[in-house]
């Protein structure tokens, strides 16, 4: 016997506002700030105002670029120089450096703001020689004997504003202005966001852009000519440039032979799941369950092989089972809504991001949509690509998901996954053979060095064992992470269209099935992700006997959304269970600011309430904690150990069978979860984000509790609704009919 996952519902979690506490100016203790380095920068700002004076350009403002000497926190980047406290504002770009350890991050300023720092620069330089010989460090800037009797007004400036200036220099190595490699194809071009129109922008330099070329008002796509003139006149304009060409390599084929037309039944009220591939051949047996729209351009000639690809994803979506008994889901079939957007080995990314978002617009019923189409190129690690952000834009401004194929190797050179495999906010599938091993053409994670991509892994097919699909001349045999993709997308759509499940809560259920209690290490993740997601839909929403398994889904609103009602069993007045909890949220993100790409943390508490009503948080992580309390933790640190930034975010305790020893319980008897919010950009962007838990908690010594949970939950007023199967399809199947009226 398992136990149903059960979903708690009806009681609503609680919004509080972080109370703010005085600001404190953040040095970088390791750090001691002396003249010659404050009169470095000095140097090198006067020397960028110089360029910027002689450099004829369109706009009014200048760029310039910090090199941080580490992987800066918001906290910790400039709040004294250029803008004082609205500097971050004016951030328009950011990577980090070859390493990986420090970040680089672009502003854009008015040329007053360069004046401005360099004469605070010189202030502080005069404070530093006259009161503390030339250098300041952490104790000395924290010293309010010497700090508070110093009369800043001789200096012409004040307290408060040297602390940050010392506090920011000790945080920078230097200053420049970026030029970016040079570019010599045809190419989706980002610009520096310089408040300007891109055509007017673009118009002065003498490039002049049709409007089927503009992506938004910074990116834009540019043949090789005009890309080489903007790079000769004005190449610290350009952020980003990817190449436009992409080439298709979706599979391997094996083996096709005509077979005899299988008989199948006529369509229903199965759900629909959105196809966005290479063409569709409606010859084919299961052709009724699928409506076929063709969007490749009629001038564009059409050839067979055009067909085998999307025909192949789709009836993976609609038989898949019938094909490959051994990977029965358990989910049924699936109808399809098949958009042709590709044809031939070649085809343009940037044509193909403009029609995602008008099919996405026009057929706003569907939630599920699969893309097994992918880029022979690697993901660069300073920017996610045009592709996979378009994406993420759409998942955050419309409630569908994408599953997205990890794209496959076509040579040894290639490693990193393509675009739009870098997705943030899609479920990206990579590959596993029959027996759970990585196949020789999948490729490899992470997105932006951090990022956990792919998020899963699927059979895809291998000599081991191909995965029988139906192409245009009958059964083939094939292997790719195209073909593992559409198997997550059968799952996905039978969570939320069959089970009724949010998006959310569906996303966060395939990777907790995936990882259970594994914690897997950096290189597992890069080629599996968090797991391999289990076959059959029945080990996705049950769970063992010894395991209670909840859901629970909410909006952030404000900076702490938390919930202190969830009733853990007790034994003896203790709780004899280890505990995990997955969440999944869709960010609004920002391609144009680089590595910083997501605008918005949510950050999972869960654990017991000790006797001061706080959370003892079964991760240990101290981060965002409440004003007067303070725990350390280096940005990288926090990237690291807790996947701070990520939007997908796994807490665990380890299962020791050698420590069974069950927790102690306090005062409050319930245990509690919270979700902190932080935004990088404007605040508002992390309001009304929903997200998905989902709790697992196991029993240490094999027994089954879920009934004195249920009991306990029912008595603190949840409502508790178990994930039954027979019971949802029969809902479903209710709400679909057709009344008749008299």
């Amino acid at each position: 016997m398992a136990n149903n996952v059960l979903e708690l519902k009806g009681k609503a979690f609680v919004q509080a506002s972080k109370i703010n506490g005085a600001f404190n100016v953040s040095i970088n203790g390791n750090k001691t700030v002396s003249t010659e380095h404050l009169s470095s920068l000095k140097l090198k700002l006067e020397q960028i105002a110089e360029y910027w004076r002689n450099e004829t350009r369109p706009f009014t403002g200048v760029l310039i670029s910090v090199y941080y000497n580490k992987i800066a926190a918001k906290s910790i980047r400039i709040t004294g120089l250029f803008k004082g406290k609205n500097s971050n504002s004016a951030v328009v770009g950011a990577k980090f450096n070859q390493s990986k350890t420090k970040h680089i991050i672009t502003y854009y300023l008015d040329a007053i703001d360069l004046t401005n720092s360099i004469s605070l620069l010189q202030n502080s330089i005069n404070v530093l020689n006259v009161y503390f010989n030339g250098q300041i460090d952490k104790k000395k800037l924290d010293d309010k004997e010497i700090i508070d009797n110093i009369p800043y007004d001789e200096f012409n400036i004040s307290k408060f504003v040297f602390k940050q200036v010392i506090a920011d220099a000790s945080y920078i190595d230097d200053f420049n202005v970026e030029n970016i490699p040079e570019q010599i194809v045809q190419s989706i071009v980002t610009l520096y966001d310089t408040n300007s129109d891109i055509v007017e922008l673009l118009n002065n330099y003498g490039i002049n852009v049709s409007s089927d070329s503009i992506m938004d008002n910074l990116t834009v796509l540019l043949r090789q000519v005009p890309l080489e003139i903007l790079l000769k006149k004005a190449p610290y304009i350009v952020s980003m440039a990817t190449e436009d060409l992409s080439k298709l390599f979706p599979q391997n084929n094996f083996q096709q032979k005509k077979t005899e037309i299988l008989s199948i039944p006529k369509p229903d009220l199965e759900p629909i799941i959105g196809v966005i591939d290479t063409l569709f051949d409606d010859k084919v047996y299961f052709n009724e369950w699928v409506e076929y729209h063709d969007m490749v351009d009629n001038n564009i000639p059409k050839e067979f092989k055009d067909y085998k690809h999307g025909t192949a994803i789709s009836s993976i979506i609609v038989d898949g089972p019938r094909m490959n008994p051994w990977l029965d889901d358990g989910c049924g079939r699936f109808r399809v809504r098949h958009f042709g957007v590709a044809a031939g080995a070649h085809f343009s990314p940037f044509t193909i991001i403009k029609q995602i978002k008008e099919i996405i617009a026009a057929n706003t019923d569907i939630k599920v949509w699969n893309l097994s189409l992918g880029s022979n190129q690697e993901i660069n690690d300073n920017f996610i690509s045009a592709e996979g952000a378009v994406l993420d834009q759409i998942q955050y401004e419309n409630d569908v998901i994408f599953v997205v194929a990890g794209t496959n190797k076509f040579n040894e050179k290639i490693k990193k996954i393509g675009a739009p495999a870098d997705s943030i906010n899609s479920i990206v599938v990579n590959s596993v053979t029959k027996n759970k091993l990585v196949p020789d053409y999948a490729r490899k994670g992470f997105a932006l060095t951090f990022y956990a991509k792919p998020d899963v892994s699927y059979y895809g097919g291998s000599s081991e064992q191909f995965l029988h699909v139906c192409e245009p001349l009958g059964e083939a045999k094939v292997a790719g992470t195209s073909f593992a993709a559409p198997w997550i997308a059968r799952k996905l759509s039978y969570l939320i269209d069959v089970l009724g499940l949010n998006r959310v809560l569906a996303k966060a259920m395939i990777i907790d099935a995936a990882k259970e209690w594994n914690e897997p290490n950096p290189q597992e993740i890069a080629e599996f992700g968090h797991g391999i997601v289990p076959i059959h839909i029945n080990d996705i929403i049950t769970t063992k006997e010894d395991e209670i398994k909840f859901v629970v889904t909410d909006v952030s609103k404000k900076w702490n959304t938390y919930n202190y009602e969830f009733p853990v069993p007790l034994v003896h007045n203790k709780y004899p269970f280890f505990a995990r909890a997955t969440m999944c949220y869709f960010p609004k993100c920002n391609r144009n600011q680089g590595v910083d790409y997501t605008n918005t943390e949510l950050n999972l508490h869960f654990g017991r309430l000790d006797n001061k009503g706080k959370i003892k948080d079964i991760n240990g992580d101290k981060q965002n904690l409440e004003t007067g309390e303070y725990h350390y933790l280096a940005e990288a640190g926090a990237q690291g150990q807790f996947r701070k930034w990520d939007n997908v975010k796994y807490i665990s305790e380890s299962i020791d069978k050698k420590r069974l020893i069950p927790k102690c319980s306090y005062k409050n008897k319930n245990w509690g979860m919270e979700i902190k919010t932080t935004n990088r950009l404007d605040p508002k962007d992390g309001e009304e984000i929903r997200f998905g838990v989902v709790v697992t908690l196991k029993e240490m010594n094999g027994q089954n509790r879920i009934d004195e949970f249920i009991r306990n939950c029912h008595l603190k007023g949840w409502i508790v609704n178990k994930l039954d199967v027979n019971a949802r399809v029969e809902i479903r199947q209710i709400m679909n009919e057709d009344i008749k009226w008299d």
